[in-house]
């Protein structure tokens, strides 16, 4: 009988991964599906829902799950306690998120929701526009005015 020596031995190592049986997906855990097309000031149109068809401002951005929170638009009921004694309970309205695939950017002009494309300009930046419109979202003109139309929203509720 022959012994082999430590030497001519091979170590075998097998890993074996006990799981759902499911199939996993490949895409990484911090990829966002739409919410790159999306900030926050942006006009957009919810279209599906129920509340399909509102438009609204974007107002919050969560990244790591891909929605958003528009002005006005999927208001939820929210039961409040009383955090004092003699201190009434309210129930106030909130805005939920919505996911960033059920909203779409909203031209005010033109009155028409688009999907965004990307391009750059002739001077190297770039920029995000309509695609049915062609209308450049991201040029300082459009950023200014909308600085300018908070600018007086803010004006108008502190006058009242």
């Amino acid at each position: 009988m022959q012994v082999k020596s430590p030497e001519n031995t091979c170590l075998i190592v097998v890993s074996l991964s006990i799981g759902s049986g499911r199939n996993v997906s490949q895409t990484p855990s911090n990829f966002t599906q739409n919410a790159n097309d999306v900030k926050v000031g942006d006009t957009v149109k919810v279209i599906s829902g129920d509340d399909k068809g509102k438009i609204g401002e974007v107002a919050k951005i969560f990244r790591h799950n891909s929605t958003v929170v528009v002005k006005e638009i999927n208001l939820k009921t929210k039961h409040v306690k009383s955090r004092e004694e003699g201190e009434p309970g309210q129930i106030i309205k909130i805005e939920a998120p919505i996911h960033s695939s059920n909203v779409m950017l909203y031209s005010k002009e033109q009155n028409v929701a688009s999907r965004v494309g990307h391009k750059v300009l002739d001077d190297g930046q770039r920029v995000r526009y309509l695609i049915k419109t062609g209308e450049v979202i991201d040029s300082a003109e459009y950023w200014k005015k909308l600085k300018e139309e908070q600018n007086t929203k803010t004006e108008v509720a502190a006058a009242s």
